[in-house]
């Protein structure tokens, strides 16, 4: 019997790598790189520990709450990346287009730049003002 065939029945019903134990192990290996050009016992620590974590994870049996665990990971990580992605889309509005606030309730309303003088219906009350595009 070969390596590949042992390693490959010792993990069998194992969990594995998912994307919670790549981001452990990568800011793991970053912290202890950390470490090894400012030597502090802590951020050495910090790094084993996490890697240690990543570890007991991929070697784990229990697949439902490992599973748990990356979903709850990936949620925090989808909320973090939609603020940036929210930034990266209101400059590309903001290229093509002027927003003004309409001055009775205030609502955001979206102007295609390069129209000159216009006059602008809010749709929420239907108030009108004038602005340059």
């Amino acid at each position: 019997m070969n390596f590949n065939n042992r390693f490959r029945n010792f993990m069998m019903g194992r969990y594995g790598v998912d994307q919670l134990n790549k981001f452990l192990l990568g800011l793991g290996l970053i912290i202890m790189i950390i470490s090894m050009f400012f030597p502090n016992i802590i951020t050495y620590n910090l790094a084993l520990i996490l890697i240690i974590i990543c570890y007991f994870r991929m070697f784990s049996r229990n697949h439902a709450k490992r599973y748990k665990e990356n979903n709850i990971y990936l949620d925090y990580k989808n909320r973090f990346l939609s603020i940036f992605k929210k930034l990266k889309y209101n400059s590309e509005q903001r290229r093509k287009y002027h927003i003004y606030k309409c001055p009775t309730c205030s609502q955001k309303i979206r102007i295609p730049k390069g129209k000159g003088k216009i006059c602008i219906t809010c749709p929420k009350c239907h108030a009108e003002f004038i602005r340059r595009s």
